[in-house]
């Protein structure tokens, strides 16, 4: 067999072991849906919300939570917001309110732990929903999640967003997110007893107070990028049992109109996904351009046209339970090689801005990787605020481009 049949058999055989796994991650078996909620008690559970320049979106979220639970707990910790995200907040009924101001950003802080932080002091119930400011839930689904946490005696359930998918480029790029993100981080063994591998989606967390107090709450991962599955990870650690799944009931309402908004949100942390290592940069490189692209390449070989056909063929089934979750044509399958790739760009990127001392940024914060100074490992964690004009990025103006295009 030469190198390009050798590749695309690779390519078969890697795709084929994917769908064999005993713990299948490209399965949705891991799904909570709303439930009647008519009898559900909220008495003892906080919804915490860390919230900054989230006018657009927090009515929405607020509402919706007022519906289904009136009168509830709500900690809306203000991260300095300039936009009257506290105020809007406030007009909302019926909530049992509290506002927090955040104070200043200390050294070593992400800005939403440290948002956190501050409102978890005024938390004093036995459970506490971390909710993230654009996040939706639909009636039935706070019923739901505490459902699942006494029934099965879990003590934090995590919910992965419902993403949009009204344009081209949602459609597109962002059920592809999920399915990496499950790739990645298999829910069937984060669910389980498996200490070495835990994952939550920051956006819906459900836990108890006290277990996440006794994980020294958000003080042990306050500089984390990928905060929900550190979380996860910390409580795991401590014998606590952990589930995350996917939901309809679960709505980010934020929308992304170009592809220059995904590319930020995935470049804001894809490297920090792979520990900063340009080993497993360049693992990820060639595996992901070995299954993409060889089989498409084999179907011009009369040699090897089968092997490239089975190939995608598989490539399509492992991406169809997710197309199904979101209500699309399995046809979109075959742009996988596409959405790879743009992926892997996506990341090649977030290394490049690391490489340079960037970590992320984030609603006009930058963060900056260690630094070394005199011999001593110190950690400067926010490069100032920049002022909105310097915000902008090259992605930025691509978005703008692409609303004023005809």
């Amino acid at each position: 067999m030469d190198w390009f049949g050798l590749m695309a058999g690779s390519a078969f055989g890697l795709w084929a072991l994917l769908l064999v796994l005993p713990w299948q991650p490209w399965r949705n078996r891991e799904v909570l849906e709303p439930i009647d909620g008519a009898k559900a008690h909220y008495g003892d559970v906080t919804v915490l919300i860390p919230a900054r320049d989230e006018v657009g979106v927090i009515a929405h979220t607020l509402k919706a939570l007022a519906k289904q639970a009136p009168g509830i707990r709500v900690v809306l910790a203000d991260d300095g917001s300039t936009d009257g995200t506290a105020q809007v907040a406030r007009s909302v009924r019926p909530l049992n309110l509290t506002v927090v101001a955040v104070g200043p950003l200390p050294l070593g802080w992400s800005g939403k732990l440290w948002a956190l932080e501050q409102g978890l002091k005024q938390v004093t119930t036995d459970k506490v929903l971390l909710l993230d400011a654009d996040i939706q839930l639909t009636p039935g689904m706070l019923a739901a999640l505490l459902a699942k946490l006494e029934r099965e005696k879990l003590d934090l359930v995590s919910i992965m967003a419902y993403l949009p998918t009204g344009g081209v480029w949602e459609k597109l790029l962002l059920p592809a997110f999920v399915y990496f993100f499950k790739l990645l981080y298999p829910f069937a063994l984060a669910n389980s007893e498996v200490r070495w591998i835990a994952a939550a989606a920051g956006g819906c967390i459900l836990t108890r107070t006290d277990v996440l107090k006794q994980c020294g709450a958000f003080l042990s991962l306050k500089d984390a990028l990928i905060d929900d599955c550190t979380l996860a990870k910390q409580v795991k650690r401590r014998g606590y049992r952990t589930w995350i799944g996917l939901s309809h009931g679960v709505l980010s309402q934020r929308r992304y109109a170009c592809l220059g908004e995904i590319w930020e949100m995935v470049a804001r942390t894809a490297f920090t996904q792979l520990r900063y290592s340009l080993l497993l940069l360049g693992l990820c490189t060639g595996v992901m351009g070995l299954m993409a692209w060889a089989p498409i390449g084999a179907l011009f070989s009369p040699k090897f046209w089968w092997l490239g056909a089975a190939a995608l063929g598989m490539m399509v089934l492992s991406y169809s339970p997710i197309l199904s979750f979101y209500r699309l044509s399995p046809l979109w399958g075959l742009t996988l090689p596409v959405i790879g790739t743009l992926y892997l760009l996506m990341t090649w990127h977030s290394a490049l801005r690391y490489l340079r001392g960037e970590r992320s940024r984030w609603k006009g914060r930058v963060y900056v990787k260690e630094k070394i100074l005199e011999g001593k490992q110190t950690v400067d964690p926010i490069v100032g605020e920049p002022p909105a004009a310097a915000q902008r990025t090259q992605f930025d103006h691509e978005c703008q481009r692409e609303h004023s295009s005809p």
